[in-house]
């Protein structure tokens, strides 16, 4: 009888994994893409225990080899022992962010201990070290190639910067920190999901003034979904906030959402201010264990800027060029104001949008709400792909046998001009409550060599959180949101066209500053009469967008640039000063404001703090690099000036930026990527004169930070 039990046992646990999708290779769908209509919620645990298990066990036997190690028994035989592991969480991790509800939170918060542990397991387990090791002493041996190479020095270093020289309890302490912060990240991106959708701000009709129709119509709409006819919700989504605070003419209202925005995390049952100093205090204490005297230290090493004071002298050298500037901008912005109210006014942070909108409008008749027709949705889909078309020649064909994750997705096959199958992409363009604010991209399939020597094509989603479509209208975007898709799709690009053996070297997986120059160069097209007049046509009567129009977005591209360098600059000082810390900070909020003092344009808010919802910095992996934003943005500005110089859609130019910048990953080193594209190393002119910035100070003809030799 005890056999027979144990048998139905068996029996049971047989067909338990054939119906896990995650157990096997995916192969329901086309390209061997995630099959979401068969993927339940109950199929992440077990698969994800189980590629635990399994990595562990490929591990084992790496360690175990009777052999001696070799760069295939042990660094490539290491890189692919989590290939059961990863498709399960190249899965969760993008829904998370995407399609989250109480049980994938509660899911992550119980298994992010153990992928932790796992982790921490691999690169503490001293005779897996002592292997891998011996072959990077050994290195001049094996006359590797260059991507070889990279991945030996990557997966060295990995070990070192994750504990594999620490000894006796230190090891034990760094694996504690190490599941710890693991813990705290994931606790401060869910809460803050859970609080944004707690914000229901509800008027009604005498509280309209100012709005557009497509802001009053949507918040009609979402009124009328909760049951509450005549009435109008509104939320902290960000098109919908970013639209209030442009367009609504009552101050008390724009300032009561200023401070619900502003004001996220910071108390109540998902705040944030305990969490993040914790984070941060860990982070420090790792950095100190690890040797570094703080984490920014331990951070950025591994960089093109290389050390804090690097990155330092990037911001203090923007900032010095760019604060004339914008005190000459607020100077014209108040004495607007204060001309259109007939009082003198004082610009508080409620008022920029609404002011600086209606003086754009004033000086370039740039109205966003004129310009919203021209952009809608399907058309801009058509632009931004296409955009790819002319450069790379690329296609894009909708696939509907290809499963998605939730209605508003869409996937695409991606065609090179060879005719052959490039990749995937899902886009994911409207808010929802299971999705966190902003936008992103990432991956459900990395692109790769396999052991056998098939090429596993990528899968890459983007995802968004534009103006949804309403009863009477479909989703009209403004020339911002089109701009957002724009960088996206430059990540999304990045990830298409890797071209490389090793999944952790493939695609955006390359030093934090340079992963945005992809994204941020394909903003420049936004500004290009030549791309907007190929797919921006009215929705309703089909005609071309106007060239008046096309001028107004044009000449008003400068507009507001100092405000905006020096709004980033100031993200870009909190996260070094969170990340620089030496010991626990007592008041955030105070320790935020000195931060950021010197390229601070307002007057603090009490009860504002940027790090309570800097999910980048403190649930996501810019921790120590959100500078690199401005970084690649010098990169990006000198590129597109490259591509001016021969035309922007050379196709010669094109090719280069495709074979350096787009294909190669982490593969080489990116400041040798960037000249063997462009010749030489990147200028600070380029981002100056694109910005219209005049500055006294001499143009040294090379990035504020050099770039690594």
């Amino acid at each position: 009888m005890r056999k027979i039990v144990l048998s139905a046992f068996a029996a049971i646990s047989i067909m338990t994994q054939a119906q896990n999708p995650f157990f096997q290779e995916f192969s329901s769908a086309p390209h061997g893409a995630a099959p979401f209509d068969k993927i339940k919620f109950e199929d992440y645990e077990p698969a994800i225990d189980r590629g635990i298990k399994l990595g562990l066990e490929a591990v084992d036997a790496i360690v175990n080899n009777p052999e001696a190690p070799t760069f295939d028994n042990t660094i490539v035989a290491l890189e692919r022992a989590d290939a059961d592991l990863n498709r399960v969480l190249l899965v969760f991790d993008p829904l998370l962010s995407a399609l989250s509800d109480d049980n994938m939170m509660d899911l992550s918060m119980k298994i992010t201990p153990r992928l932790s542990d796992y982790s921490t397991s691999i690169s503490l387990n001293k005779g897996l070290w002592e292997r891998v090791k011996s072959v990077y002493d050994h290195r001049a041996d094996y006359n590797l190639a260059k991507e070889d190479s990279m991945l030996l020095k990557r997966t060295y270093d990995s070990f070192v910067r994750n504990g594999a020289l620490l000894e006796g309890a230190d090891r034990e302490t760094f694996s504690k920190l190490s599941s710890r912060l693991s813990e705290l990240t994931t606790i401060f991106g869910q809460n803050v999901l859970k609080e944004m959708n707690t914000y229901e701000i509800w008027l009604g009709a005498n509280d309209l003034a100012g709005l557009p129709e497509s802001s009053v119509e949507a918040a009609a709409l979402a009124a009328k979904e909760k049951g509450r006819d005549g009435e109008y919700l509104f939320t902290l989504d960000q098109p919908v906030y970013m639209a209030f605070m442009k367009y609504s003419d009552r101050r008390d209202l724009r300032e009561k959402m200023y401070r619900l925005y502003t004001g996220r995390n910071v108390k109540g049952d998902y705040n944030n201010l305990p969490v993040m100093k914790e984070i941060a205090e860990t982070r420090l204490k790792i950095a100190n264990l690890l040797g570094y005297k703080t984490y920014a230290h331990y951070a950025l090493e591994k960089t093109m800027a290389k050390s804090p004071d690097k990155v330092y002298e990037l911001l203090n050298s923007l900032r010095d060029a760019y604060i004339p500037a914008q005190k000459a901008e607020f100077k014209e912005l108040t004495d607007y104001a204060s001309k259109l109210e007939g009082k003198q006014m004082e610009i508080k942070p409620w008022d920029y949008s609404y002011y600086s909108n209606k003086l754009k409008n004033a000086k370039y008749a740039y109205d966003e709400e004129k310009l919203r027709p021209y952009f809608e949705l399907n058309n801009v889909i058509d632009g931004v792909f296409g955009l790819a078309t002319r450069l790379y020649g690329l296609t894009f064909k909708k696939n509907t046998d290809i499963p998605v994750y939730h209605p508003d997705v869409t996937a695409f096959d991606v065609v090179d001009r060879d005719g052959s199958f490039l990749g995937v992409i899902y886009t994911d363009f409207f808010p929802r409550a299971s999705k966190r604010p902003g936008a992103w991209m990432t991956d459900f399939k990395s692109e790769e060599i396999t052991a056998d020597g098939t090429m596993v094509r990528p899968h890459v989603s983007i995802v968004m959180n534009f103006t949804k479509p309403t009863g009477s209208k479909p989703s009209l975007l403004t020339p911002y949101e089109v701009e957002t898709f724009l960088h996206e799709f430059g990540h999304a690009l990045h990830g298409l066209f890797a071209s490389t053996k090793y999944a952790s070297l493939s695609g955006t997986n390359v030093l934090r500053d340079f992963v945005e120059l992809p994204s941020q160069f394909n903003e420049n097209y936004l500004t290009e009469k030549e791309f907007l007049d190929g797919f921006a046509r009215h929705y309703q009567t089909g005609e071309a967008i106007p060239a008046d129009l096309v001028k107004q977005i044009v000449s008003s591209s400068q507009f507001g640039a100092a405000y905006a360098c020096l709004r980033q600059l100031n993200f870009g000082l909190i996260d070094m000063v969170w990340h620089s810390i030496t010991s626990p900070v007592d008041d955030p909020e105070k320790f935020e404001q000195e931060a950021g003092a010197s390229v601070a344009m307002f007057d603090p808010i009490a009860g504002s703090v940027t790090g309570s919802t800097f999910s980048h910095i403190f649930a996501g992996g810019y921790a120590a690099g959100y500078y690199s934003y401005k970084w690649a943005e010098v990169l990006d500005a000198d590129a597109f000036a490259h591509f001016k110089e021969h035309g922007i859609f050379d196709s010669e130019t094109a090719d280069s930026f495709r074979q350096n910048i787009l294909m190669r990953g982490g593969t080489e080193n990116p400041d040798e990527l960037y000249r063997r594209f462009r010749g030489k190393d990147a200028s600070i002119d380029a981002l100056l004169e694109r910005d219209g910035i005049k500055t006294e100070a001499p143009k040294t003809g090379k990035l504020p930070v050099p770039m690594d030799k």
